[in-house]
This record gives C-alpha cells, structure tokens and sequence, in this order.
C-alpha cells in the first residue's frame, strides 16, 4: 500500500492521541499520589527512615525487710559518636583531650581512641561506637569530657542505654526471688517474687523514642527528648530477712551434700504475721552439685507422710472419736485393712499405747486404728473435717506455680476402702511444703491460721504507697483445747526420751515437732527402687513460738539415713537455735524502749507507738535499716547510713535530747 500524506496523517493522530492518553494518566496518578494516597505514601516513607523504639521504664527494686538488696534494675548505657554533626575547629581542638580522658577511664592507650574518632571523622560515620555496657557514674562522666561535654549537636555524643536486672544474693534464694521475662512475642515467663509483682507493682510504664534510620542498618535517636517518658517501676519490700536466708540456704546445702540427696527445701515462717523469713530450694545436677532449680516449697505437691498424722489427730479430737488417753492396741506392729497392710517402722509394734504416745513414736497403725475404726461407717465426716480445716486449698500465693493439694473425698477417683487408713498416716494425700507449714503455724498460733506472706510493702522513693497487714484465713482451725493437746504432744516429740524427735532435744532451746518419714517409687519386689521423702515441721520457741518452719529432703542415700528425725531434723534444730541467736530481742525495759514483748511480737507497734512516746534518741540497734530510718526522720532526725542490714551501731546516744540532735550516723551489719 503506498504511503500517502493522509496515512502519515493519521499516524500522527494515533500517535498524539496515545501521547495524550498517557500524559493523562500520568497527572491522574499524581494527583491521586499527592492528594489521595499523599499522607499514606509519607507514612511509609518515614517508616523506611524513622521508627518509634519503645524504652524500657527502669524495673522497681526488690528489697529484703532489713533494706538488702534482693534485685536491682541497672541501667547500662551505649556511647556513640556521629562525626558529620561536628566542626572541624571543634574535632580538631578536642579530640586530643577526650582521647585521653577515655583512655584512662578504660585503661586503654590514648591512640587507640585519637585512631578510632579520626577513622570515624573520615569517613562519615554518623553512629561510631566508643562504649558499651557504661554503668550511671562512668555515663555522667563520659559526658563531661571535652567534645562530648558540647552535646550532641556540636559533640556528637550519643547515648542509648537499656536496663539490666541485677541480684546481689547471687544464686541464693534465685528461684524465690525469681525473674520476669519477655519474650520478642511479647509474652511474660514469671518466676517468683520479682515476677509475681512485676506487672502490679515493679515493672513500671514504657516510653517511646523516635530513632532515624543511618548507614549499615543503625539507628540514631532524633532528637533530645523522648517522645514518651518512661515511668520507673515502684520498689517491693519483702519479709525475707537475709540473714535468716543465709542460715537457711547453707544449712540445707550441707544436709543434702552429706546424704547425696535429690533435692530439697526449707521454710521459715514468722508465726504470728505469717511473714516468709526463708525459702530455700536445692535441686542436684548430674555432677552432684546443687543450687536453685525449682521452687519446691511452692510448687512440689506430695504425700507428706507422718507429719500429716497432726492433721489427723486434730480431727480426731475435734470429732472427740479419741482422746489423747485413749489407748489403741499396735499389735505385732501390722494392721490389715481388706488386702491392704499398714506397718509400723518398729518391727513387732508398740504393743498397747496412749494416743500421745502414738503420736509421739509415730505409729503407722495405731493412726490407721484411730481413722479407719472410727470412720469406717461414714468416711465424709473425716474428710469434712479436713476440708472444713481448708486442707483441699491452695493457699493463694501470688508467686506463680502453687502446687495443687489433693484430698480425696469418699466417691472420687482413686478413693477405696484402704483410703482412710493410708490417709491416717499421710499417704493418698498430696500437700506443698507451704502448705503442710500454714498448717503447722497454726496450731503454733494457737489456731488461727495465716496467709504466708512475702511482701511487706510497696514504697515510692521513700514514700511508703502500699502496706500488705496479715490476712487471717480461717481465725480458728480448731478448739482451744484441742491446740492446747497438741501443742504439748509436738513438744513431747522432742523431749520425751522415747519421741522420734528426741535426738533433737536441748535443755537450753526449745523445740516442738513432727518427723516425717515417707515412702516414695514404692515397688515391694524392688526394693532397690524404693526411695523416702524425710521431713520434720514444727516451731521454736516451744512454749512462745516465735518462727514455725519445716524441712524436707528428698531422695536421701539410704546407706547414709533417711528417717525424718536423722535427715531433716539436724537442720531444723540447727536454724531454730542460729535464728534464736540473731534475733533481736530486750531484755528490760529502759527509758525511751518499749518491753521486749511489744518489741518481740511486732515491729510495727514499736514503730508507731515510738513515734508518739519519743523525746529523746531511741535504741534503734537490732532494727532493719529501713525502719530504723524511717522511726528516725519521722522524729525529724536527719540520718546517715553506712551499709546493709540490721543497725549495728549509732551515733547518738540512746536518751540524748531530740531538740538537741540534727544528725544520727547509723553503721548497720
């Protein structure tokens, strides 16, 4: 076809037309990117360049009831330099100085740092690292060299920090003291008291920083100021005391070390506030070694074996089936129940015995006798009993991970008619050390049973925010009489010359108890397999108990010992009689002191009842730091504090004039 005038004609058209068609387009598109899409195309430009890093609040303190440091929130500080925000004059004139002041601050030489800032000033970089891992005190100084001492516009100092969490107890009471957690979900693993007041009390609100995307993937703050402040977590001061830990701590280790055991744990409770004093949790690695593996003492639900036999007793005097006279026939020392046997350990029994008696030799059968006989025809009046004790409770710690206690109830699962019997003795239930030691407290606290307690109080800086009182579970588990009977039967545990307990006795201290001595991986045509939990729970004082505590080892070499009395006896007499000897006490009543029973059953009175009665220096010696501070400034005395602990010594005399003292030295151990 020849090409005509006409045909290059409208092939300009076309053309022109497909030209126009596409300049159309071209302003639709932008103007649907600048006036529709605009805000949404600037977002993700920023988001390329700029992006809101969230900084964590520092973590509230976790403090012993003396002040001791439990956990500690550091922060830890990043020092960088950017090179491009500095003058040459500026770099030139200071980077000799700040060489130098680095150098001796790191222990480094003075050209490592001139090379390191000259390398950075060639070539550009914007986000230089100089220090990593700067505690507060090196940070603040950092910034007052020369160069950096000019900020970061015309010094270039960057600084970026994160908090780290800190334990000055070391492995001590780990698993107690605990951690909380975050995964990069986003999701909290808590473990004791640090996580189980991490979100109510210690973890504090987080902040936000805006950061600018630079070279090699970095990112450098923008700006001075944070565009959310973080707000610092509150501090929790618990009822541990640290002395009492350490006694508790060693002495379970020495106990586990010596008998090869698989773990243990022990606890010490103040008897009227049910405040912990001490947990301690051992576990065995495969080498032999021990340290903090589980919180047994909350978590480990088993059969508790004889110490559950108070348990049993004091339903059985409440329901009145016995008295401690009555006398119940052991016979050889076996007691069949259908196809089932209970045994004592003595081999041919205790022929006929009181029930004191009984329950001071711990015999198996006749507290299988006492439960079985008297239960058999309506088993749910002893179990009623039981619950109506709040034995089938978890006691409601707000450290995670209690262990569930089992108590079965005639119709469950697993119940049978040997149930009642085994149950006598402490076998077919299931209960945490802390629970089996609530209980225990309770009749040392003449019935009343308490909440254990491991928070004392929540603190601002030195404002006290929240106070945590004793909370009263049940005001009286059982009669007077009945605490009153079994308060004597635990002492004759331990002072008659035929209680399991009397290897354990002292003239000059004390004691009242059960042993415990259960059986556990029981296979009778294998005894090789056959393992034993040793316990012994009771409280010291006898007569005016001040700590109740209890002991448990698991697992002990039986070529070495396993009963109760021989295992976790020791230990519990060896704490009971270091505590009595560290604790403050008074021995009269001298001028501007309260009594020593004032002093003994309650700090808390002697604080508020000093305040109002002082006019002159109190004795505060034998007082946690932390109080005998607070007593002090309320009495409008500025104080000065040399260490940790209790007050070991003050300044001011006891009596001297208020109105002629300004300021105590306090010296604590």
């Amino acid at each position: 076809m020849p090409i005509t005038e006409k045909n290059i004609m409208n092939r300009l058209y076309l053309v022109s037309g497909g030209l126009l068609v596409l300049a159309i387009a071209v302003v639709v598109k932008l103007v649907d990117i600048q006036m529709v899409k605009g805000d949404e195309f600037k977002e993700l430009a920023l988001s390329k360049t700029e992006k809101m890093f969230t900084i964590e609040p520092n973590r509230g303190n976790l403090y012993s009831e003396d002040g001791s440091l439990l956990a500690a929130s550091v922060p830890k500080y990043e020092i960088r330099f950017d090179a491009k925000t500095v003058t040459e004059e500026n770099f030139q004139n200071n980077v000799a100085a700040l060489s130098d002041s680095l150098g001796k601050m790191f222990n480094r030489p003075s050209s490592y740092y001139r090379q390191l800032f000259r390398k950075a000033r060639a070539n550009g970089n914007r986000y230089k690292l100089v220090a990593r891992d700067v505690d507060y005190l090196d940070y603040v100084r950092i910034k007052q060299f020369p160069l950096f001492n000019l900020g970061p516009y015309k010094g270039g100092f960057i600084e970026t920090h994160r908090v780290v969490r800190e334990y000055p107890l070391g492995k001590m009471a780990a698993r107690s003291i605990g951690y909380e957690r975050v995964d990069e979900n986003g999701y909290y693993t808590r473990v004791g008291m640090d996580g189980a007041f991490g979100e109510s009390y210690l973890r504090g609100k987080e902040g936000k920083r805006l950061k600018q995307k630079i070279a090699k993937g970095q990112w450098k703050p923008v700006g001075l100021d944070n565009i959310v402040e973080p707000e610092d977590g509150l501090d929790v001061v618990s009822t541990i005391d640290v002395n009492i830990q350490d006694i508790a701590h060693h002495e379970l280790l020495a106990q586990l070390e010596k008998y090869k055991a698989d773990h243990g744990c022990v606890v010490v409770m103040e008897t009227k506030t049910g405040e912990i004093k001490a947990i301690s949790n051992l576990g065995r690695t495969s080498e032999g070694k021990y340290y903090e593996k589980l919180n047994y003492a909350i978590g480990e639900s088993h059969e508790p074996g004889s110490t559950f036999k108070l348990m049993s007793l004091v339903a059985a005097l409440e329901d009145k089936v016995v008295d401690t006279s009555t006398v119940i026939d052991t016979e050889n020392g076996r007691y069949r129940i259908y196809d089932g046997v209970v045994k004592d350990s003595r081999w041919g029994g205790y022929g006929k015995i009181s029930t004191a008696k009984a329950f001071a030799v711990s015999s198996n059968t006749a507290f299988a006798k006492i439960i079985n006989e008297n239960y058999k025809e309506h088993p749910e009046k002893f179990v009623d009993r039981l619950m109506n004790m709040g034995l089938h409770k978890k006691l409601g710690l707000p450290i995670i991970g209690e262990g569930d206690p089992v108590i079965r109830y005639p119709g469950d699962k697993g119940w049978s008619g040997i149930s009642l019997g085994w149950m006598s003795h402490g076998y077919e239930v299931s209960l945490t050390p802390m629970q089996t030691l609530a209980f225990y407290n309770a009749i040392a606290n003449d019935g009343e049973f308490v909440k254990p307690q491991l928070i004392k109080e929540v603190r601002e800086g030195n404002k006290v925010v929240k106070r945590f009182e004793k909370q009263v579970i049940n005001p009286s588990i059982c009669s007077e009489e009945t605490v009153k009977k079994v308060q004597q039967l635990m002492k004759d545990v331990v002072e008659k010359d035929y209680g399991t307990g009397h290897k354990l006795y002292s003239k000059n201290f004390s004691m009242a108890g059960k042993t415990g001595t259960c059986q556990k991986n029981y296979v009778e045509k294998d005894p090789d397999r056959l393992a034993y939990i040793s316990t012994f729970a009771g409280y010291f004082p006898a007569d005016n108990p001040r700590y109740s505590c209890i002991v448990i080892i698991h697992e002990p070499d039986k070529s070495v010992g396993y009963y109760g009395a021989d295992v976790s006896g020791p230990v519990f007499k060896s704490m009971a009689q270091k505590i009595h000897a560290i604790s403050p006490m008074v021995d009269e009543v001298e001028e501007g002191q309260l009594g020593d029973e004032e002093l003994d059953q309650d700090f808390e009175k002697y604080y508020a009842a000093a305040q109002k009665k002082y006019n002159t220096v109190p004795n505060v010696k034998g007082m946690s730091g932390m109080d005998a501070v607070s007593l002090l400034e309320n009495l409008g005395i500025e104080v000065e504090v040399h260490g940790n602990g209790k007050v070991k010594k003050q300044s001011i005399d006891q009596g001297t004039d208020i109105k002629q003292v300004k300021k105590i030295v306090l010296e604590l151990s």
